[in-house]
């Protein structure tokens, strides 16, 4: 067996270690440990393969790699078995959960997640649950996968509900985080209407839900409320340059009258109401074909494939990592402000440089575990495709002044991790 490999450190913007994420705020305490967190997401690998059973904690202490980040939770790892002759798994549900924190009655509160199996929402369900709170998820799974919160299946605090949030719903609770929505661009325009639909009549029935409960409801809107930008960088009183008949209407223009639809339940029935204008996000269990720049670039880049730039490469994208974004979303939840608030990262890219950074970073992984490569991959440009945005930055004044939150996580060590998620998923056979 190799020997364990010393632990990654992981530094902020600022250069000091980060080993929690997540504040004490407004009253609501968000703080958990980065270990717990990276256990759910980043295992060593849950996977073990049919030749190791007679060795699991050998099998489970091999990869170094990923014990390097986790360094904790190997105890509340589920022990699924990998066939690798016949491409199999065998799936087990974990055999103990991870602890969460005991929380008197008080305390606890009853959270909503719609969308809640997708990319964010697994993020924010992983966060909510470490701090002991019970919470339910409702997803139609059209883009979620029951595999990015199956570790909490089980838990006398959770509860999973297949459910299109078209059609009504009813429950008790306390916060409503409204995430049920495709996100990216080839997930919203494969069913146009379907979208534009989610939109409107998904958060009609979020915040009719609300509005009988007395819940806290929070939206996650979007930057492409701003779509094409002739103002740079974005603040939250522009109105936005959207082109209302085209391709990438459906998600534009229902984001924004989903908007609308909020402040409508605020101004006339009371009810308390929090709009994230979220910017391009990334982070481990990113569906790996949404056609997102990130996860394109990354995947393309593990499997040696070239990676492909749309345009010129010299428009410009800010990406923010999932955990200051879920950081954000809490913190403004538990908050006062109820305007709309931009949350993403001021580090702006062009996409071509995004590309050789993304490349740069893929083979500082590889190298550190002594993968060896067949060739460097190469950049190669495409067409761009029809109101794709030419520039896009938040601008993130309102979220520092009234929710004292900035983004901790520089861009590098936030690709790094989700390079080892792809890695495994890679080695595990489900990518």
């Amino acid at each position: 067996m190799a020997p364990t490999a010393a632990p990654i450190k992981t530094l902020d913007k600022e250069g000091r270690e980060i080993t929690t994420v997540g504040y004490t705020r407004f009253g609501f305490d968000s703080e958990v440990s980065l270990d717990s967190l990276r256990s759910l997401y980043l295992r060593p690998h849950y996977v073990l393969s049919a030749n190791d059973l007679n060795s699991e904690l050998d099998s489970v202490q091999q990869d170094s790699g990923h014990a390097r980040f986790t360094r904790e939770g190997a105890a509340y790892q589920s022990k699924s078995i990998y066939h690798p002759d016949t491409q199999s798994i065998s799936y087990t549900t974990l055999s103990r959960f991870p602890p969460v924190k005991l929380l008197p009655p008080s305390g606890r509160k009853r959270i909503l997640v719609t969308g809640g199996a997708g990319f964010v929402g697994s993020h924010l369900v992983d966060r909510l649950m470490l701090l002991g709170h019970e919470v339910t998820v409702i997803d139609n799974f059209f883009t979620g996968s029951k595999t990015t919160v199956s570790h909490w299946i089980g838990h006398p605090n959770f509860e999973m509900v297949r459910h299109d949030v078209v059609e009504p719903f009813m429950i008790e609770c306390d916060q409503i985080y409204h995430l049920a929505c495709p996100a990216s661009p080839p997930h919203y325009q494969f069913n146009a209407v379907k979208t534009i639909k989610t939109s409107f009549m998904g958060t009609l029935n979020m915040l009719g839900l609300a509005k009988r409960t007395k819940a806290r409801f929070l939206i996650s809107s979007t930057s492409e409320v701003y779509g094409d930008p002739e103002v740079h960088p974005q603040t939250e009183d522009y109105w936005g340059h959207v082109n209302p008949i085209g391709p990438r209407a459906c998600y534009d223009e229902g984001k924004r009258v989903a908007e609308t639809l909020t402040y409508g339940f605020q101004r006339q029935d009371g009810v308390e109401v929090r709009v994230a204008r979220i910017f391009n996000t990334y982070g481990p269990r990113m569906n790996p074909y949404d056609g997102r720049v990130v996860s394109n670039f990354i995947v393309q880049a593990l499997k040696g494939e070239d990676m492909t730039v749309y345009g010129d490469g010299k428009q410009t994208r800010s990406f923010q990592y999932v955990h200051d974004l879920i950081d954000g979303l809490i913190t403004l939840m538990n908050s006062d402000e109820s305007r709309p608030v931009n949350i993403g990262n001021g580090d702006e890219f062009t996409i071509g440089d995004f590309a050789e950074f993304v490349r740069d970073v893929v083979e500082k992984v590889q190298d550190e575990d002594g993968v060896k490569r067949e060739r460097r991959v190469n950049i190669v440009y495409e067409n761009l495709p029809m109101d794709d945005p030419q520039r896009r930055r938040p601008d993130t004044t309102r979220a520092k002044e009234s929710l004292q939150w900035q983004p901790r996580w520089t861009v590098k060590m936030g690709l790094e991790e989700m390079v080892r998620y792809y890695k495994a998923k890679m080695a595990e056979g489900s990518l």
